[in-house]
């Protein structure tokens, strides 16, 4: 039984329901049944030192022409 997250489209709230298959999912909140799943994070237990690191964004982290503030990929 997979845990997903949710964003009710009716009133933002975001929350995470255990679904089955048999489950129609609803908004604690709302009750309402338009929402969007959202993308997940994985949770890991490395500290920062056995972390991978992570490749440079894209958005600040290249000498853009158009000065600071300005990115090319927009």
């Amino acid at each position: 039984m997979p845990i997903y997250e949710y964003a009710c489209s009716h009133c933002g709230n975001e929350f995470e329901a255990l679904v089955r298959s048999s489950t129609v999912v609803q908004c604690p909140k709302c009750q309402s049944t338009e929402l969007e799943k959202l993308l997940s994070v994985f949770a890991t237990t490395a500290t920062a030192a056995q972390a991978p690191a992570l490749p440079p964004s894209p958005c600040g982290a290249c000498p853009h022409a158009g000065g600071a503030g300005s990115c090319g990929l927009n």
